[in-house]
């Protein structure tokens, strides 16, 4: 995986409390803590059927993050003959926090901020584990 990014989809989750902290959780890993190695593409490119899009989840190892039981990120991947490496849901991490319990839909509040960084540690010890793991099989 030396040089290869690993894709971070989210679900869009619009008007829901658990879709905002997916996204959030998600532009913290792309955005913050590991620029360099991650990447994302919008999920509504998947479920349009965008060549593109579906070429690179097949190509690069692919992390979901799901705000509901629908799982739409990890469906759409998989539906696109992605290369799912793991996948999380924000439910799993809020049942080890649950005194943050966001309130906000739109724009995440502190509970909503907290409970994003939680689980984008949760996602970053991941990509660790599989950029560690691709340079041992390198």
């Amino acid at each position: 995986m030396d040089g290869e990014k690993i894709l971070i989809i989210s679900c869009s989750g619009v008007g829901k409390a658990f879709g905002m902290v997916s996204r959030e959780a998600m532009y913290i890993v792309v955005e913050d803590l590991r620029p360099e190695i991650t990447d994302t593409l919008c999920l509504s490119l998947l479920t349009m059927g965008d060549e593109a899009a579906q070429a690179r989840v097949r190509t690069l190892p692919t992390i979901t993050i799901d705000g509901c039981p629908k799982m739409c990120a990890r469906t759409n991947v998989q539906a696109s003959g992605g290369n799912l490496a793991a996948g999380f849901k924000v439910v799993d991490t809020y049942r080890q926090v649950r005194e943050l319990k966001p309130q906000t839909v739109a724009m995440p509040d502190e509970e909503g901020r907290q409970l994003a960084r939680a689980l984008a540690g949760e996602v970053v010890a991941e990509v660790d584990r599989l950029r560690t793991a691709g340079k041992e099989e390198a």
